[in-house]
Parts: C-alpha cells; sequence; structure tokens
C-alpha cells in the first residue's frame, strides 16, 4: 500500500472504489494516487462526447489517444498558472484574477487583454469558453498569427494574392488557425524549386539539335506520336506477310470481325479503329493517301502534312526505311521530352510558372511569412488563453470520466463515451456508444456480457452516418430483432433513424430467465405443428397433382370418336393385421401416458391442500430455476470494460454493470402517475362460451372430490 500525505476520498460503485476528485488539493496530490487505482490508463480522442480542442491540447504526441502522463502533465499545467485552483471546479467562466503571479500567470494574462481587445471586450475580466470558440475572433485572417503559415487574407497586393492562390493549386493547402487555406515556407521554396526545375528542362529544349523543324517541330512530333505505334503495327505486319505467305491473309484481320462491321453503321469509321491501317502484303509500302483505315485517316494526314512533306517532301506512300528515318530524326526531341520533370507544378500554365518564376514574388511572400513567425511567441499566448479557459471548464469533468467513471455511475451527466439515448421496442436504452469499426467492436465487446444491439444511424435529410452500440440491461428482448427499427438521439438532441444490424444475445434479466423455457417450449411446440401442418398440406398438393396428371394422361391416350371414363384403379385389399398392430401401438401409448397422468394427477389429489400450491411452485422452479440461477450469476459479472476497450479505451478495473443499476440504464415503457386507463378493449380475442363451462366443470369436480375426502 502506497502512502501519502493527502487524505483521499473513494466512493463504492460497479464493484470497485474510485476516487472522488472534489478539491483543488485533490488535483494537487494527483501524481501520488497510484494509477492502479485509476478506473482508466488510456482514451481515445475520436469519439467521445467531449470538447475536442480540449482532447487536442491534453494529446501533446498527437497520437490520437489520451494517457495517464498526459492528463497529468495537463493538470500540472492548469494549476501553475492559476493562484485560485478552485475555479477549475465552478462553471463561471475563467476570471483574470485566478491567475497566478508568475511568469507564466502574467504571461497569460497580458495575453488574455490582447484577446479581449480583439474580442471587442476590453473592460471585461473573465473570459469563457463561448470567447475563443471561433478561432476566426481570436486570430483574425488578415493578422499575423505565428503558426509560419500565409493564407492570401494576409496581403492586400493582389499580385501576391493571386501567387499564393496558384501555390496553394500547385502544392495543396494548409490550414492557418484562422481557418483560412494557406501555405507555408516549405512549400513556397518547394513549388518554386520546380519552377526553376521546369524553366532549366525548357532551356535545353532551345539546342537546335533538339529542333530539327524549328518551332514546327512540337506539332511534328505530336503528329507522329498520334500514330506511331499504329505505323509500327502495319510495318509490322507486312513483315510477317513476307516471312509466311499463309500470315498474309490473316494480318488483315479476323473475317469474323469484317462481317460483324458490314452489319453496322460505320458513319463515323471509328469501329474499324482496331483494324490495321491499310490492306496488308508482303513488301508493300504504307500508304499515305489512298486505301487508308476511315478511322485513322485524318490522323494520318496530319502527319503527312506536318512531318512527312516538310521533310521528304510529297509523298502517297512511305516506305519502312523512310519511317525509321523520320523516327530517328526526332528522337533526341523525344528523349528531351521523356526527360521532362512531372511535377505539382504542371497544373499551372508554363507561361504562368515562367512569370512568377522571373519576378521577385518569392521573396515578398517568405517576408509575409518571416513576419507571422515573429508574433509566435504572442500568438502562442493567446493560445495558452484557450487552453486554460478551456481546461477551467473541460479538466476535471475528464478527470471524473477517467480517473473514476463518477459521470457515468452517479447518472448526474452522461459520461463522456455515452452518445445517446436509443428508443427500441417500447424501452430507451442509455448506455450507447459510437462504433468505428463494427466487426473488431464486436469480437471484443461480446465478453461485457451484456445484451447488445448494433444499429447503424443515418440522419434525415443529410448524408451522415454512423454505427452505434446500445446494451439492454432490463426487461426482456421482446421483438428485437435485426432489420427492426428505431430511434436514436444524439447528446446535441438531434434525431436519426436507427436500424439494427447485429445482435448479440445474453441474458438481459432475472424475469426473463424465468419465462424462457416455457417460451422455448411454446416456440418447439409451434414448429412442430407447423411442420406436421406443412408436411400435411404438401402431401395433399402431392396427391392431388399425381390424381389430376393421371386423369390428363388418361384422356390423352383415350380415342377422340369415344371418350371413355377413366379407369379407377382398385384399391387395395385391407390389410386387418397390418391395422390391428397399429390399433395395438397406439392404444399401449395412449394407455402409458394416461396412466402416467393418472398417476401424477392421483398423487396431486392426494396432497393436503395447503401441499397443492407448494408442489405447483416447486415443478415451476424445476422448469425455471436453472435458467434464473445461471441468469442471475451471468447478470452479476457484467462488465462496462469490454464495450469501451472495443473502442480503444484502457479501462483499468471491472466496471460491473449489476441488476440494480442495469434497470437505471434501460428505462421500460410504463404508464404515467395518476393516468387513466380502459380495461375493456373492443378487438381483444373472444373467449369461447364452453371453455369458460369446463373450467368451472373441472373447479367443481375437484371441490365436490375435495369435499367427499375430508378436505375441508
Amino acid at each position: 500500500m502506497t502512502r501519502t500525505s493527502h487524505h483521499w476520498r473513494f466512493f463504492r460503485s460497479g464493484g470497485f472504489d474510485q476516487a472522488r476528485i472534489d478539491t483543488p488539493a485533490d488535483l494537487a496530490a494527483l501524481r501520488t494516487l497510484d494509477q492502479k487505482l485509476w478506473t482508466a490508463l488510456a482514451c481515445p480522442v475520436n469519439g467521445l462526447e467531449f470538447d475536442a480542442r480540449t482532447l487536442t491540447y491534453i494529446d501533446s504526441d498527437k497520437d490520437g489517444r489520451i494517457r495517464a502522463p498526459e492528463l497529468l502533465a495537463a493538470v500540472d499545467w492548469a494549476l501553475a498558472r492559476l493562484a485560485s485552483p478552485g475555479v477549475l471546479f465552478k462553471d463561471e467562466g475563467l476570471p483574470l484574477s485566478a491567475l497566478a503571479d508568475n511568469d507564466e500567470g502574467r504571461a497569460l494574462a497580458a495575453a488574455a487583454r490582447r484577446l479581449l481587445a480583439n474580442l471587442d471586450k476590453p473592460e471585461a475580466t473573465t473570459l469563457s469558453v463561448a470567447d475563443t470558440d471561433d478561432l476566426a475572433r481570436v486570430f483574425p485572417p488578415q493578422k499575423p498569427n505565428g503558426d509560419g503559415l500565409l493564407p492570401a487574407t494576409m496581403t492586400d497586393d493582389d499580385v501576391l494574392k493571386a501567387a499564393i492562390a496558384d501555390i496553394i493549386t500547385a502544392q495543396g493547402a494548409e490550414t492557418d488557425r484562422s481557418g483560412e487555406p494557406a501555405t507555408s515556407e516549405e512549400r513556397i521554396n518547394a513549388f518554386f524549386e520546380q519552377a526553376d526545375t521546369l524553366l532549366a528542362w525548357q532551356a535545353r529544349g532551345a539546342d537546335a539539335a533538339l529542333m530539327p523543324l524549328g518551332d514546327a517541330t512540337t506539332d511534328a512530333v505530336a503528329a507522329l506520336n498520334a500514330v506511331r505505334a499504329k505505323i509500327d503495327d502495319y510495318f509490322t505486319r507486312v513483315r510477317l506477310a513476307a516471312f509466311d505467305p499463309r500470315a498474309g491473309a490473316l494480318m488483315n484481320g479476323d473475317e469474323a470481325l469484317l462481317v460483324q462491321l458490314a452489319t453496322q453503321d460505320l458513319a463515323t469509321g471509328n469501329d474499324a479503329a482496331g483494324l490495321p491501317l491499310a490492306n496488308v502484303a508482303a513488301g508493300r509500302d504504307l500508304p499515305l493517301v489512298d486505301g487508308l483505315n476511315p478511322a485513322w485517316r485524318e490522323r494520318v494526314e496530319a502527319f503527312r502534312e506536318k512531318v512527312v512533306t516538310p521533310l521528304l517532301g510529297e509523298r502517297a506512300a512511305l516506305t519502312a526505311a523512310e519511317w525509321a528515318s523520320l523516327s530517328a530524326t526526332f528522337a533526341a526531341h523525344q528523349a528531351w521530352l521523356a526527360e521532362r520533370p512531372a511535377q505539382a507544378i504542371d497544373l499551372l500554365e508554363p507561361a504562368r510558372v515562367r512569370a512568377l518564376a522571373d519576378s521577385d514574388i518569392k521573396e515578398k511572400l517568405l517576408a509575409l511569412v518571416a513576419d507571422d513567425k515573429a508574433v509566435a511567441a504572442e500568438a502562442e499566448g493567446l493560445l495558452d488563453v484557450d487552453r486554460l479557459v478551456r481546461f477551467q471548464k473541460n479538466l476535471v469533468t475528464l478527470l471524473n470520466n477517467f480517473i473514476s467513471f463518477r459521470e457515468f455511475y452517479t447518472q448526474r451527466e452522461k459520461a463522456v463515451f455515452q452518445a445517446g439515448t436509443l428508443f427500441l421496442d417500447g424501452k430507451s436504452c442509455d448506455l450507447v456508444v459510437r462504433v468505428n469499426d463494427l466487426a473488431k467492436h464486436s469480437a471484443i465487446a461480446g465478453n461485457s456480457g451484456t445484451y447488445l444491439v448494433y444499429c447503424e444511424c443515418t440522419r434525415p435529410g443529410t448524408a451522415q452516418k454512423m454505427t452505434i452500440v446500445a446494451a439492454i440491461t432490463a426487461g426482456d428482448s421482446g421483438n428485437i430483432t435485426v432489420g427492426r427499427n428505431g430511434i436514436f438521439y444524439d447528446r446535441n438532441g438531434a434525431d436519426w433513424d436507427a436500424h439494427v444490424i447485429k445482435l448479440i444475445e445474453h441474458p438481459i434479466s432475472v424475469r426473463e430467465a424465468f419465462w424462457t423455457p416455457y417460451r422455448r417450449i411454446g416456440k418447439m411446440i409451434g414448429d412442430q405443428m407447423q411442420k406436421m401442418a406443412a408436411s400435411r398440406d404438401k402431401a395433399m398438393e402431392e396427391k392431388s397433382a399425381a390424381s389430376v396428371t393421371a386423369s390428363a394422361a388418361h384422356v390423352e391416350s383415350a380415342p377422340a370418336a369415344a371418350p371413355a371414363a377413366p379407369a379407377t384403379p382398385p384399391a387395395p385389399p385391407f390389410d386387418i393385421a397390418k391395422f390391428a398392430g397399429i390399433f395395438a401401438a397406439i392404444g399401449l401409448a395412449i394407455g402409458a401416458i394416461g396412466t402416467a397422468l393418472a398417476a401424477v394427477a392421483a398423487g396431486f389429489l392426494q396432497l393436503l391442500w395447503w401441499q397443492m400450491p407448494l408442489a405447483l411452485l416447486g415443478v415451476v422452479l424445476l422448469i425455471s430455476g436453472p435458467s434464473m440461477v445461471l441468469a442471475w450469476f451471468k447478470l452479476r459479472k457484467r462488465n462496462l470494460g469490454p464495450l469501451l476497450d472495443a473502442n480503444g479505451w484502457a479501462v483499468n478495473t471491472s466496471a460491473r454493470i449489476n441488476i440494480a443499476f442495469g434497470t437505471a440504464l434501460t428505462q421500460l415503457a410504463k404508464l404515467p402517475e395518476g393516468a387513466e386507463r380502459a380495461i375493456s378493449d373492443p378487438y381483444a380475442a373472444k373467449k369461447s362460451g364452453w371453455v369458460t363451462l369446463l373450467v368451472v366443470a373441472a373447479i367443481a369436480a375437484i371441490g365436490w372430490w375435495g369435499y367427499t375426502h375430508g378436505w375441508f
């Protein structure tokens, strides 16, 4: 046992001791509290019903999880800056008078006064979360804020605004503290480095060896590349036709494809694009005017006009050697094109990139970034003010949902992991948790021993979706099945359509366990009766179908002139021995059952009148007792831990949900106190009079028999 000078107080709930965090002294001594006594040691940042910015401040390593050391560091940070830590337990905002008279406190006080001036509240003496919710008011987008990011709103120069927009387009946007899209020093430098690389590559293109046609080279290369693969394909087919005469016809395309094309509308000619460029024959040149594939005519004409004619003169056909020569002429230019750097800056026009690179815009933008970074200390002070304001409002609440589950077990407020309330099948469930990964969560949460209902929720009129899991901890499963619909109300009161998609079944209550055996027996009897009825109905249907088929066959086979009535097959002879055996077996079974019932009835009637209720109670306990005892033991072991661990928590204890507490978490439908209720139901099932007569006669017979045997 760890000794400490602080007097800790604990409360017991959920089957374990939980520390109370009620005073500043409790906060100051928090590091001395053995972490084995903490209810949780870690929790996720996402999926909690809690202020997201407070969690971001506490998550110092930005890994998406709050751990015990980070929480302790947050407490120490707040205590070091407060002269009156008692404000952490109040919900009245942060008075500036509560700040400590030390370097940290004085720096915060100065930053708070600057913030109040930005908010046009220079005379205010208290700050609240509402004052800092909108970061655009804390950090106006037109003023430096120390984060090193540069939004377009930071300058009035339209040229610089356009440059910032271009850099964001090419390099992507970051989010400034004011919420505006912005760029950074790193991205500005990367942009201009890419611009220099692109301009250097373009400068190499001025070499005459790379431009055989001068300024027309670019268009010529584009025209050549548009038909390069198809011309290579043509001359390869020509060589194959020369290699083997049998290949000549095959190289011109599949005959089945030509037949198919003949049945189509070929107005555009594009359907023939897969056929060779021209008719293939051994040793044949490529025609450039007549005999071309219609789908390629325009591209070949552009190639002839921009490449062949300037270099070879007018040509009606192109030889394989001439094609190789043309390709070699542009080989150097093609290699230069292949060396073009692939960069994000390609999103901009080359002329715009050159204009930016040839100006002094880079230096001006970096100067603006330097101006922004110059106020980093002042801006961090404003962030520290926001941090302390949020800690003042939320830190103790988080402690009471982390070191203890005080909010959950006292039911004063919903815990941070409770997402809202699910209404389903005449119940309202308060233990509802958000689920990020259904398969992962259900694999772990099943160990909680709790009846779980997974629902997919959609917000009416929006595209919002989320998955939740609700624990049913009172009543019974009723008519809850996959496919049922309910309504989910989140912590803000917004309603969502809830659709049941998965169930994990566990005992819900002892009352449900009492009726479970009878429901199973009733279900079994009902299923068997349905099977027997279905089997009988199927047999009758098959017999009728066979009779109709036989009659139809007989009619078809009879002469048309004199149709005769279908012959009735002779009835099989009556086997009296067979039926005698059946009747004997049935008689023995009925006799055995009757004897057993008679023995039970005789034994029951021999009991004294006060023993009969006890005997009936014994029979009921014999049937329902095992189910109730098993359910009672399971209900005592229901555990909140796996339900939260499946979401990334590190629950440090067995947080029980006993029967009494489970009744508080799930509310059942009941009439309001003092409500009037009409007992008569005009649509209730009518009871037959003969049933009542039989019941009255049976009671009278038993009474008479008892009277004659001296019961009374």
